[in-house]
């Protein structure tokens, strides 16, 4: 279904049943309840859209369901069916996929790896689970240092779980497929979440691993470094309190 028919068919339906609302409340004499029927329909046919529109089998939809979102996402105007269609997203072609002949049609990681860079910007349990899931998941670097980057952006790591995935991820790619890029996203989580952790042992090996491992480009072993001296120089300052 092209973008512009399914748009329009939803727009009629919501039109339909808001003038039908301002009937409604019109009779009832309540300008207040008026406005806020008003309100929630344009909040519902948001949500319908994108929703349909994330659910859409073509790619273009997809596309313009993620401006929906990220508009909403920096307007704080985030809902429940919102995370719901970027938790779709992110997980597109590996959680839900459509096949043809054996062959999955919607492998779309692009699509993916935006929808968990929107997912960072909303700090919710929800999204972090989400998170998590794609990162353990999902096989395509530019995805998993997404979803890596939006977990430190997030912030929560109850029990280490996060930070424990995180060098458990890193550990992986260093012995398969070593990316300088998601070396330097697997550090800056580790920078924003180290508040959190409760046993830093892992991710200060984790570190040291990057800083030593010359498949990386010099900046990001640098950058592991200075995070690994900046970590100890903390636990020196705490020891002596």
């Amino acid at each position: 279904m092209k973008v512009t028919k399914l748009i329009a068919g939803v727009c009629c339906m919501f039109i339909a049943q808001s003038v039908f609302a301002q009937e409604q409340s019109v009779k009832s004499g309540d300008s207040r309840k008026e406005t806020s029927v008003e309100e929630d329909y344009l909040s519902s046919v948001e949500d319908v859209i994108v929703s349909e529109l994330a659910a859409s089998d073509e790619y273009d939809n997809k596309l313009v369901a993620l401006q929906y979102l990220e508009d909403a996402v920096n307007e704080g105007r985030s809902s429940k069916d919102m995370v719901a269609a970027l938790s779709r997203l992110a997980g597109e072609g590996i959680k839900t996929q459509s096949t043809t002949n054996g062959r999955v049609m919607n492998n779309y990681p692009d699509i993916r790896a935006k929808a968990c860079d929107i997912l960072g910007e909303i700090k919710t349990e929800e999204s972090k689970n989400m998170l998590v899931s794609i990162a353990v998941e999902d096989k395509e670097p530019m995805v998993v240092t997404a979803a890596i980057r939006s977990l430190g952006n997030i912030g929560l790591n109850e029990n280490d779980e996060v930070v424990n995935m995180i060098e458990f991820i890193h550990k992986r790619y260093a012995a398969l497929n070593p990316t300088s890029s998601l070396a330097l996203e697997v550090l800056l989580a580790y920078e924003k979440l180290a508040p959190t952790v409760q046993d830093k042992g892992a991710m200060i090996q984790s570190i040291s691993e990057i800083g030593t491992n010359y498949k990386y480009v010099t900046p990001v072993r640098t950058k592991a470094l200075q995070l690994l001296r900046s970590l100890q120089g903390g636990n020196n300052n705490n020891n002596t309190k």
